[in-house]
Order: C-alpha cells, then sequence, then structure tokens
C-alpha cells in the first residue's frame, strides 16, 4: 500500500482484505500501515456462511486463481486469522456474527442480483458464459443456495467473522 509505516490510528477491513489473493502478503501490509498500540478492525465472510458457501459453489465454475492465491472465505476462519496476526496483535477478539438481509424474496432473486452486480458471481458467469449448460447448473445451484438460507419474508442471514486487535 502507498503508506508509510505507523501511518494509520485504526485501519479496517469490511469484507475487503478478503479478496487480496495473497493472505499473508496482505496481513503483513495491514500490519506494516497501522501505528504500535493502533486497532485493527475486520468483518470478513466465514467459509460456513451464506457467502462462504456461495464461494465453494461458483469454485468449480471459476477460472483457476493465481498459484499460491488463498480462497476469500479462509479470513473468516478464526484459526487461519490467528496465523496471519496473533503473534503480532495483542486483544484480538474474533466473534461470529451476522447481518439480515431482507431484500430478496427468494433464491432466483438472490441469484439474479449477484449474478448481475456482485464482482466475484459477475466474473465466474463471464468465464462460462459461451456455455449454457454450466450457465443453467450455476443458475439452479446459487438459486438452491438462496432458497436454502431463505428465513421466510425474504429474509436470510449471512454469518461474518468480525476481528478486533491492537497492534
Amino acid at each position: 500500500m502507498p503508506y508509510a509505516d505507523a501511518e494509520f490510528d485504526c485501519v479496517l477491513s469490511t469484507v475487503g482484505i478478503m479478496f487480496a489473493p495473497f493472505h499473508r502478503d496482505a496481513a503483513a501490509e495491514l500490519l506494516r500501515v497501522v501505528r504500535p498500540g493502533g486497532t485493527i478492525g475486520l468483518a470478513n465472510w466465514t467459509p460456513e456462511g451464506f457467502i462462504g458457501q456461495m464461494f465453494a459453489i461458483m469454485k468449480p465454475f471459476a477460472p483457476a486463481p493465481p498459484e499460491g492465491a488463498q480462497p476469500p472465505p479462509l479470513w473468516g476462519s478464526e484459526d487461519h486469522v490467528k496465523s496471519l496476526i496473533g503473534e503480532h496483535v495483542s486483544n484480538l477478539t474474533l466473534t461470529r456474527e451476522s447481518v439480515v438481509i431482507d431484500c430478496f424474496a427468494d433464491g432466483a432473486q438472490f441469484r439474479d442480483f449477484f449474478k448481475s452486480n456482485y464482482g466475484p458471481t459477475v466474473a465466474v458467469y463471464k468465464a462460462i458464459a459461451a456455455d449454457p449448460d454450466r450457465v443453467a447448473q450455476l443458475d439452479r445451484e446459487l438459486a438452491a443456495l438462496g432458497d436454502r438460507h431463505n428465513l421466510g419474508n425474504g429474509r436470510m442471514e449471512w454469518e461474518y467473522l468480525l476481528v478486533t486487535a491492537e497492534r
């Protein structure tokens, strides 16, 4: 990052850092730019939660990631985060939380929105656009995921890991 060492009192990322493909490098930069005594706050989708499951569904349809890249939802794993920053911070707290999403009436509506608007999903569909059978299969699988997680009245809960620490 184009910032000096220890430049910030607080570094926050809400489902952002998880998309850096090389987790150790991203963690090192995060730690580098926050001052000693500064605060780190992260919110990352968990592998087991809704978005983590969505990534698992999309994986067989996606182009191969760069060699050495790690899946984004790993940042939602307590053990993974501890391995990345645990020895460099104090007062590390890792809490699983969930956010209620109430804007999709059913799985198909969720799928169609993400298919058109969510970068990782858009990229996967672009990669398989020339194969209508694969597009149809991914359409079915994402809609089914949305339907499985529909709690009624268009409500879903999406789990994330809330990370706070002091450098």
